[in-house]
């Protein structure tokens, strides 16, 4: 396993375009949250906004980009058939597999600590002056806000895994990056035209991104379908249902 990270990690640093990826990761959540916290405003007889899930809009857009470092992952081995040399390399294909989540995980959690951060920071800076104040009730340096923080952090890693895993099983990219996105967007889109609310929230419940983007809260949490914390498990077992089918599909089948 040492030596398949390794190998792993040399093998996503010498690629150009991780670099990239990660920089759009952090770039995109970054500029989407100030445009957000930007236009935000709370007049002085309420808002009711959450300042933490405000200031990690950018979220939206940054677990795209998390979605597609998980698919160039492995994705990019199989379309240029270098996946065979991998597996030659290393015929132990599970191990394969899990040297490539560590490594992805490491990569997309570190990236998402500083899309998150800055985004909070962000937020801090910009919303006391839009009326998002302490003596309105509104904390952005309190321990709800990093713990949604460090949940939103974790969630973005878990998209990431949740595209690998996809990307194993389909073995092409855009098959991979239309159904890893496909996961992300479909519920909330059906959520939104169900007209029945037991549905509504039933489909926001088990959905990876409803649920997920419910870890971004700090501040009213009773009205949640899920808790914050119960929200980023139901992500997490996508992940792993997704990284083991991913497996099964790269044991049993011919590269």
């Amino acid at each position: 396993m040492r030596q398949a990270v390794r190998a792993e990690w040399l093998k996503a640093w010498s690629d150009p375009g991780t670099a990239w990826v990660l920089g759009a990761l952090v770039t995109l959540s970054v500029a989407v949250s100030a445009v957000a916290v930007s236009a935000a405003r709370c007049p002085a007889m309420g808002c009711g906004q959450d300042p933490a899930r405000l200031s990690f809009a950018g979220v939206y857009l940054g677990q795209a980009v998390a979605a597609l470092a998980g698919v160039l992952a492995i994705g990019g081995e199989y379309g240029t058939g270098m996946i065979r040399v991998t597996l030659t390399a290393m015929p132990r294909r599970i191990t394969v597999l899990a040297a490539k989540a560590l490594v992805l995980a490491g990569l997309v959690l570190t990236a998402s600590a500083l899309a998150v951060s800055a985004s909070i920071l962000t937020g801090w800076l910009i919303l006391p002056g839009h009326g998002f104040t302490a003596a309105r009730g509104f904390d952005l340096v309190g321990a709800g806000a990093w713990q949604a923080s460090f949940r939103t952090t974790l969630y973005l890693t878990l998209v990431a895994a949740i595209s690998l895993g996809v990307t194993a099983a389909v073995r092409e990219v855009a098959a991979a990056i239309g159904t890893a996105l496909g996961l992300l967007y479909l519920f909330p889109i059906a959520a939104s035209l169900a007209a029945n609310p037991a549905i509504q929230r039933r489909l926001s419940q088990i959905g990876p991104m409803p649920a997920g983007l419910d870890a971004q809260v700090s501040t009213g949490v009773s009205g949640l379908p899920l808790t914050p914390w119960q929200g980023l498990g139901v992500v997490a077992l996508w992940a792993a249902g997704a990284l083991v089918l991913g497996g099964l599909v790269l044991r049993r089948r011919d590269a």
